[in-house]
C-alpha cells in the first residue's frame, strides 16, 4: 500500500479551500466520561499544526471543567492532557462550543477484545504481500482508555518485513505509526490508546508486511493476544488454502474471485495454522464497476469492498468490514472525501451512506467535517515528524503543499 500521506495530502489540499478565519476565542467544557464529572485541573492547549504543533494559547480547566483560549487565526487544534493522555478536537469555528470528552487511563482495562483479525494475502515474484487488520473494541464500564507502551500486542511471522503501520481511534482519522519490537522475533506492540467505543466505532489497527515466498508455499501460525471472535483469511481463488489438521477454518461465502476462510472464537494460546500456495492478486472493481487486477493489498477502485460477493449459506462474519478489508485506510479516505466534496445539484443536500441507506448531510456540516479532518491530518503529520516515523523529504513535500494551498485559500477569503 502506498503511503497514506499521498491520499491525506490530496484530501487536505481540497479541504484547505474551505478554510475560513475563526473567531477570536475558543471556549468549552472538558468532561471526564469515566466519572461523569467535569475534568478539573486539566491542561488545555491551542496548537498550530502548520507551525510544528507550536503552542498558541494555554489554559487550565476550572472547577466546572470549563476553559477559554484566545486565538487570532484558523486551522488550530484544541488538545487536552488528561492523566498523561492527549485528547484533541479541531478548534470549532464561530461560536460553536469546544467541548471535549476524556477518559481515565489504565494500562489494562476490562472489556477490551478483538472482534476480527483479517489477514489479506496476495503473492507474486517470490514474495507474499500481507495486510493484517484488527478491529478492537473497548466496552469497559465505567469507560476507561487502555494505554501504555504495549496497549495492543501482535504476533507476525518471524520473517515478516513490516512496510506500513496505521491506527485509528473511534471516529478519528488513520494515523501512521511506528511498531515497537516486543520480545521474541515477530512480536510487536502498539503504543496507541484504545479508547472506549464511540457507538459502533472501535479502534482499528493495520499492518502491511512482506514475507519471503521463494518456495511457493508458506505456513502461517496466527497467534492472538486478545480474545478474538473471528480470524478471517482472504486470498485470490488462484491460490490454495490448506488448514492444519487441528485448525478449523470454514468457507463463509462463494465468490468467483476471492476466497474467505474464517476461524471462530480464538483465544490466546489456541494453536492455529494454515498453509497457502500459488500466486495471484485479489481483483477489485474499477470506477466503472468492471473487475481489475489489484497491484497490491491495498490497491482498489472507488467502491470499498469491491470484489467480495454476497455471502451464501453461512452468514459472513466479515461482511460488516468489507469496506476496510479490501479498501484499506487510503480508499476509505478517498471515498469519504468524494462524498463530502461533491457539490449538491439544484440545492439538494449532500448524501453520504454506508451501503444502501443514504444519509442526508448539509453542505455546512460536510465542510465542517472536512475542516476537522484536515486539522487531524495536520496533527498526525506533525506527530509523525516528532516520532521519527515520517521521512524528512516526505514531510517537506506535504508541508509545502499544504502551506501553498492555505495561502491561496486565505487569499480567496480575503
Amino acid at each position: 500500500m502506498k503511503s497514506t500521506h499521498s491520499v491525506f495530502s490530496t484530501v487536505a489540499l481540497s479541504l484547505l479551500f474551505w478554510g475560513t478565519l475563526a473567531g477570536a476565542q475558543v471556549t468549552g467544557t472538558v468532561t471526564d466520561k469515566t466519572t461523569g464529572k467535569p475534568a478539573v485541573g486539566d491542561t488545555v492547549m491551542l496548537v498550530d499544526p502548520q507551525a510544528g504543533m507550536s503552542e498558541v494559547a494555554r489554559a487550565t480547566t476550572d472547577a466546572r471543567g470549563h476553559y477559554s483560549l484566545d486565538k487570532s487565526g484558523s486551522n488550530y487544534l484544541v488538545r487536552v492532557m488528561h492523566m498523561g493522555a492527549p485528547y484533541f478536537i479541531g478548534a470549532p469555528q464561530g461560536n460553536a462550543p469546544g467541548d471535549i470528552a476524556v477518559y481515565d487511563v489504565a494500562a489494562k482495562v476490562t472489556g477490551v477484545y478483538c472482534e476480527a483479525d483479517v489477514i489479506e494475502i496476495e503473492a507474486d515474484n517470490g514474495q507474499l504481500r500481507v495486510t493484517e487488520r484488527y478491529f478492537v473494541h473497548n466496552t469497559s464500564m465505567p469507560p476507561e482508555t487502555q494505554w501504555s507502551k504495549r496497549s495492543f500486542q501482535v504476533v507476525l511471522p518471524a520473517d515478516a518485513v513490516v512496510e506500513e503501520v496505521a491506527a485509528q481511534r473511534p471516529g478519528g482519522l488513520p494515523t501512521t505509526l511506528k511498531l515497537d519490537p516486543d520480545g521474541p522475533k515477530g512480536h510487536y506492540a502498539f503504543n496507541f490508546p484504545i479508547q472506549p467505543d464511540d457507538s459502533q466505532k472501535s479502534t482499528l489497527f493495520q499492518i502491511s508486511y512482506d514475507v519471503p515466498y521463494s518456495g511457493g508455499k508458506f505456513t502461517f501460525h496466527p497467534q492472538v493476544t486478545l480474545a478474538t471472535q473471528s480470524i478471517g483469511v482472504l486470498l485470490p481463488k488462484s491460490m490454495t488454502f490448506t488448514a492444519a489438521a487441528d485448525s478449523v477454518f470454514l468457507s463463509v461465502h462463494e465468490d468467483p474471485t476471492v476466497q474467505t476462510m474464517v476461524a471462530k472464537n480464538v483465544v490466546p494460546g489456541k494453536a492455529l495454522a494454515f498453509t497457502v500456495s500459488g500466486t495471484g492478486s485479489i481483483p477489485r472493481e474499477d470506477q466503472n464497476g468492471q473487475g481489475s487486477q489489484a497491484q497490491g493489498p491495498s490497491a482498489g477502485g472507488n467502491q470499498p469492498g469491491g470484489g467480495l460477493g454476497a455471502p451464501i449459506g453461512t452468514p459472513d462474519p466479515l461482511n460488516k468490514y468489507k469496506w476496510w478489508i479490501l479498501g484499506g485506510v487510503a480508499l476509505l479516505m478517498v471515498a469519504g472525501a468524494g462524498i463530502l466534496l461533491r457539490k449538491p445539484a439544484s440545492g439538494a443536500p449532500i448524501v453520504a451512506g454506508t451501503g444502501t441507506t443514504p444519509v442526508p448531510v448539509s453542505p455546512a456540516i460536510g465542510r465542517a467535517a472536512l475542516l476537522n479532518a484536515l486539522k487531524e491530518e495536520l496533527f498526525a503529520l506533525e506527530s509523525e515528524k516528532v516520532a521519527g516515523t515520517l521521512a524528512p523529504e516526505e514531510y517537506v513535500t506535504v508541508k509545502a503543499a499544504l502551506d501553498t494551498v492555505l495561502a491561496r485559500a486565505l487569499k480567496r477569503n480575503s
